[in-house]
């Protein structure tokens, strides 16, 4: 039995014991023990399936009465499903109710009051109203059973309504699943058997075969092969049970999994946990070659008698003498031997397992011991005491509500009487097993698979779906919600009229950063970061993380000045943290660039506007917050550099200046700020400084600034070194210096394309790449939903994917080294596009997605300064608008990876047009992929990324 650290503290207090309800910290009233895998859980589990109900009421009398469940709890008092009181209550109530369900069952009457067995016509249901009134209004007649037993019934009606809810809103699957699992065992002994079979579909929907090895996942695993084989699914039953051994077998290795007693040794015995599981198994095999045997299938029953034999004899090899699981693992070997025709030596110590037995207060175990004796009896012919101990499990069994020990008695009882041609007593036995209410032909029994393989996978499916939307939402590091979620919720904001403030906030020298702690505490520092700043703005702003080290902050309904306000405490708490926990000998610090959304504006334009901010920021010292003034913050036409080949926008003759948002309130001045050279000129080349009153539409087309190249290290040293002023110059050998080690091509993802396989192939394949190549993703592209959706369902945790690229990764993926932005013209593209960009994520690089990008967009994308200011390689999708790969690559100076794809006008040739496009472009530095293949320009694009940083 698992000791709690409670217990074990009350043991060691000097030998007083103190009360066994010992309570939570905090205002919970229900005590931790109570919760699985509890000390007091176990005592009050066992007392219950003993029938001891008198030892289970006075055990959960020491626990707090929760208020009444027929008064609707204040969600204030619960705010949280998962907290640990919400599960107290929760157990508490569950318990409760199978202790009032078990009354019910020995007063002959089930949890919706009608009678077990109607033997006279005065066997009629309880009035369950009159049980609610004798609650609420205490009206009830005092010694009247039968309200008492209404009383009972109505009151643990309520308690599983009560305990199903809190179960409901609870995050922790495991614990969710135990306790449905234990209220299908309710169902089961109030004979409600569609019921318990809804509570044991859900129950197993939940238990993901990626949960941890545990003693609560052991029991909850066992308990519902347990209800299974009540509920006649045998083959379910049994692989449940063994998923369950094979569960205790791994903990037993890892004795955290099992968790530790304060005397420093393991609080649950890792070989009974084994032995114990193993007995149970061995008990479904036996059964299983049990009913083989009375389909007249010997043979097939032979192997699942030997496994049942062996299992028994492995758990006695296991536990200690003295242990309670003894007496099952010899029930078991003996059925094993009787199934194996060895009868002479199975009578012996089973008749030592019953009077064993008798001694104890477990009918169930005496119930299963003397079945086991009257089989062994009646098949050596010893048919007047196999017939004693076959009525005797018969009436424990009716008795405490143990249907399967109930049904084989029958089948025992009828068998050993036809035998001897007595049908007098053959008949009652054959009637009673043929009316038994799990006994609805084979039909039923089938049919019940069939429902709860459907449910199941449909259950897992809508998970499989809901992690899907998360991962399309949420950002997998700090779990705040990423761009793809920002860019809806502004675009939302925006159209719906409100004036929201923008905060894109970056971390200072993060790079500085991971070269001082490692990936791992730079990691850390992120997520701290992202708490910081969820703590320092409202409920109704939202924070979520941008790319890399930068964070966006939506802030609705708000003026950049009060922004500014709200974000400068945040840059207060930043650099006043304590970061030395971390590793770090200096303070990390943001800077943030704040912006408010003018009529007009859309969700690029107020980006860009705050991202400019930011970068004068960065360029004025970093730590500190800078917004955009209201006079600065100009809507005036913002130059391009396409200007210098189409021409500035044409502006009407009628147009007036306002001279509220000039610096100067002149028409020199506002003509200042708008102008544009003719050529833009090169970054090598030194010009003026921007003028800091011309508004921040400069700021849209001047690059970000990026590390200077080898030689720009002072103003007066040349770029390319000294040049000699006379004389021959000097040839010398040139040796270049070693260089560092590059990424391997090797530890790129293992590819699997799923363009015509079949789901279960593509998994196959997936389980052979994850075993060849456990450190890198295995990569699934062109997949189905179905095929996403199984994937995520065998893999969860350990799969990231992307529905529009219609692709997965499963496995680790790689730390992002270096930045690919990925254009598309839009439309049609997107999925190639969209497969680019999962691709070189999967491979290893940070990525930025702007979709919708061709016709006269264009230009306001490219006069956007970030587009090439941060990027290392770009990728251009297009079709129709194949051109838009020249134009990007005349005026990027990075390397740029065209992709023609095959969509666009139906004279596009499957793409050959838009192939033929790229070829003949003499813009420089593109490379073009072939037609559709957003799979190899990820991974082209990622190298070049990696290898640029």
């Amino acid at each position: 039995m698992t000791l709690s650290a409670w217990d074990a503290w009350d043991a060691s207090d000097g030998g007083r014991r103190v009360s066994e309800h010992v309570l939570d910290t905090g205002t919970c009233s229900v005590h931790s023990a109570l919760v699985p895998p509890g000390a007091l859980h176990h005592r009050v589990t066992a007392a219950l399936a003993n029938w001891q109900l008198d030892d289970a009421e006075e055990m959960l009398s020491g626990v707090e009465r929760e208020p009444s469940p027929y008064v609707v709890a204040d969600p204030a008092d619960d705010a949280s499903g998962d907290a640990p009181g919400s599960l107290g209550k929760a157990w508490a109530d569950t318990l409760r109710a199978e202790l009032l369900v078990r009354r019910l069952r020995v007063a002959g009457f089930t949890l919706v009051g009608d009678p077990v067995t109607a033997e006279s016509s005065a066997d009629e249901a309880l009035d369950l109203h009159a049980g609610v009134a004798d609650l609420i209004e205490g009206t009830g007649e005092e010694g009247d059973p039968r309200s008492e037993s209404a009383t009972r019934a109505a009151l643990a009606i309520a308690l599983v309504r009560s305990a199903k809810a809190a179960f409901d809103a609870s995050d922790d699957h495991l614990q969710r699943a135990a306790g449905l699992a234990r209220h299908a065992r309710i169902e089961l002994l109030s004979r409600r058997i569609d019921a318990a079979m809804d509570e044991a579909v859900e129950a197993a929907s939940l238990l993901d075969p990626i949960l941890p090895p545990s003693a609560l996942l052991v029991e909850t695993l066992g308990t519902l092969a347990g209800v299974l084989a009540d509920l006649e699914l045998m083959p379910l039953a049994l692989d449940y049970q063994r998923r369950a051994h094979e569960a205790a077998i791994t903990a037993a290795t890892d004795p955290d999994a099992l968790g530790w007693a304060e005397d420093g040794g393991p609080a649950e015995d890792p070989d009974v946990l084994v032995a114990t599981t193993a007995t149970c198994l061995g008990e479904l095999c036996a059964e299983l070659g049990e009913g083989l045997l009375d389909d007249g299938m010997p043979e097939s029953a032979g192997a699942h008698f030997a496994e049942a034999r062996a299992l028994a004899e492995k758990a006695l090899e296991f536990l200690p003498p003295d242990s309670a699981g003894i007496v099952p693992a010899q029930v078991v070997h003996g059925w094993a031997l009787v199934g194996l025709g060895e009868h002479a030596a199975a009578v012996g110590p089973l008749r030592a397992a019953v009077r064993t037995t008798s001694a104890t207060a477990d009918r169930a175990q005496l119930a299963s011991a003397q079945l086991a004796l009257g089989r062994a009896l009646r098949r050596e012919g010893d048919v007047g005491e196999a017939d004693e101990h076959l009525v005797s499990t018969l009436n424990l069994a009716t008795e405490h509500g143990l249907p399967r020990l109930r049904r084989a008695a029958l089948r025992e009882l009828c068998t050993l009487h036809a035998e001897l041609d007595d049908a007098g007593r053959a008949l009652p036995y054959l009637q009673a097993y043929l009316a038994d209410e799990l006994d609805r032909v084979d039909e039923r029994r089938t049919r019940w698979v069939e429902l709860f393989g459907r449910r199941k996978s449909l259950l897992e499916t809508e998970r499989a779906a809901g992690q899907l939307r998360r991962q399309a939402y949420e950002d997998p590091l700090t779990h705040l919600p990423n761009r793809r979620y920002a860019e809806a919720r502004l675009d939302g904001l925006l159209s719906s009229g409100a004036a929201p403030a923008l905060a894109v906030v970056d971390v200072d020298r993060f790079k500085s950063i991971n070269d001082a702690i490692g990936h791992p505490g730079g990691d850390s520092v992120l997520r701290t970061v992202a708490e910081l700043l969820i703590e320092g703005v409202r409920d109704t702003d939202e924070v979520c993380r941008w790319a890399g080290d930068e964070y966006v902050v939506l802030l609705p309904d708000t003026t950049a000045e009060q922004a500014e306000r709200a974000l400068e405490r945040t840059r207060r708490k930043v650099a006043a943290y304590d970061w030395a926990q971390f590793g770090l000998d200096v303070p990390v610090t943001i800077s943030v660039g704040i912006a408010s959304a003018a009529r007009g504006d859309d969700r690029r334009t107020l980006f860009a506007a705050a991202d400019g901010v930011l970068y004068d920021a960065k360029r004025s010292g970093r730590d500190r917050v800078v917004r955009l003034s209201g006079v600065t913050q100009t809507r005036a036409p913002a130059a391009s550099p396409l200007d210098a080949l189409f021409g500035p926008p044409p502006v009407a003759a009628d147009t007036a200046v306002d001279a509220d948002t000039t610096v100067g309130g002149t028409a020199e001045d506002d003509a200042a700020a708008v102008t544009v050279a003719a050529v833009q000129p090169s970054p090598l080349q030194p010009g003026p400084a921007p003028d800091e009153a011309a508004g921040f539409a400069p700021l849209l087309v001047e690059a970000r600034p990026v590390d200077p190249p080898l030689g720009t290290g002072s103003a007066t040293e040349p770029l390319l070194g000294p040049v000699p002023t006379a004389g021959p110059v000097p040839v010398t050998p040139i040796v270049e210096p070693a260089a560092a080690p590059r990424p391997l091509a090797s530890a790129e993802p293992e590819v699997i394309w799923a363009t015509g396989r079949s789901t279960e192939q593509v998994l196959v394949l997936v389980r052979e790449a994850r075993r060849e190549h456990p450190d890198r993703p295995a990569l699934v592209l062109r997949a189905a939903a179905e095929t996403l959706v199984a994937l995520a369902g065998e893999h969860h945790a350990y799969t990231t994917m992307d529905a529009a690229a219609m692709a997965a990764a499963v496995g680790p993926v790689p730390e992002p080294v270096g930045r690919v932005h990925v254009l598309c013209a839009g439309g049609a593209d997107t999925p190639v596009a969209a497969e680019a960009a999962f691709v070189a994520r999967v491979t290893g690089t940070e990525v930025l997605r702007m979709d919708d990008v061709a016709g006269s967009r264009i230009r306001g994308v490219l006069a956007d300064g970030s587009l090439f200011g941060d990027a290392d390689c770009l990728v251009v999708v297009a079709g129709m608008d194949a051109a838009l790969a020249a134009m990007v690559g005349a005026m990027a100076d990075v390397p740029v990876v065209a992709v023609p794809t095959s969509t666009g006008a139906p004279n596009a040739f499957a793409g050959l047009g838009a192939l033929m496009t790229m070829l003949n472009s003499a813009a420089p530095g593109v490379a073009i992929s072939n037609i559709d293949n957003g799979y190899s320009a990820g991974v082209f694009a990622a190298r070049v990324a990696r290898r640029a940083r």
